[in-house]
């Protein structure tokens, strides 16, 4: 069996895009369904935890003290933080929305 050596050229990685978060150009109403509150900020935070840039200056949230004195922001805190002051924008589909009924039911 014979199989040719060929070199390995090295890849170069692609360069990376600026890391500017997308801000809406106004802020979207925070929800004020409790339980919709903590499904956008999970969300937001699963998205933080995976790399995303956040949306708000690190400094205004507040931080729990690691080890070693540093400064942790937790991405629970931060997503919380951006939902809050309605950085993220958010849509409720069409069939979740419930219908109540005008009449009760006897």
């Amino acid at each position: 069996m014979n199989v040719e050596q060929q070199p390995i050229e090295p890849v170069e990685p692609p360069a990376p895009a600026a890391a500017q978060p997308r801000i809406p150009a106004e802020p979207v109403e925070p929800p004020q369904n409790r339980f919709l509150f903590v499904d956008i900020a999970a969300l937001r935070a699963k998205q933080l935890r995976r790399g995303a840039v956040p949306r708000i200056d690190l400094l205004a949230v507040p931080a729990t003290v690691g080890a070693h004195g540093e400064a942790i922001h937790k991405p629970e805190r931060v997503a919380m933080e951006e939902v809050r002051r309605g950085l993220v924008p958010y849509t409720i589909p069409a069939h979740v929305v419930a219908v109540v009924p005008d009449t009760p039911d006897a």
